[in-house]
């Protein structure tokens, strides 16, 4: 990620922190809209779920312009994601579910660049979650 990517998802996240809660609740909401078969990965309620989203998105957006801080924790958030049945394909899914639900609280602020860089930020993100379970796999295997 650029520098100027990372301040764009950071600025634009200062406007979504006062409806976090609402905007992580939208965010499950047009997840099983969009896949109604990730219901079963969750156990917890709905809301307690949209608190826990809402605290990782505060810490990774926050230290996205210090990625070695916040990297051994995304890492294992993508090892206990395979423990929740978590597959490869539903990362498309999750960031689809992300940016509709950033275009829709952010509304004509979310400009094609703001897009641009959360895509960036996600795909970050999800290869160091996807890479630490290959890592561990093959480790594993070895």
């Amino acid at each position: 990620m650029t520098s100027r990517q990372i301040e764009l998802v950071q600025s634009s996240f200062k406007s979504v922190r006062p409806i976090l809660e609402k905007a992580t609740l939208m965010f499950y909401d047009r997840l099983f809209e969009l896949d109604p078969s990730l219901r079963k990965l969750f156990h917890t309620a709905r809301e307690e779920q949209a608190r826990k989203l809402a605290d990782m998105l505060v810490v990774v957006v926050d230290g996205l312009n210090r990625p070695e801080e916040i990297l051994g924790r995304v890492e294992e958030l993508g090892l206990r994601h395979v423990g929740y049945g978590v597959r490869p394909q539903h990362y498309t899914t999750v960031g689809e579910a992300l940016l509709w639900t950033l275009r829709t609280g952010l509304g004509e602020a979310f400009t094609p660049e703001i897009e641009d860089a959360w895509n960036c930020a996600y795909m970050f993100l999800t290869s160091a979650m996807q890479n630490a379970n290959s890592a561990r796999s093959s480790h594993s295997a070895g």
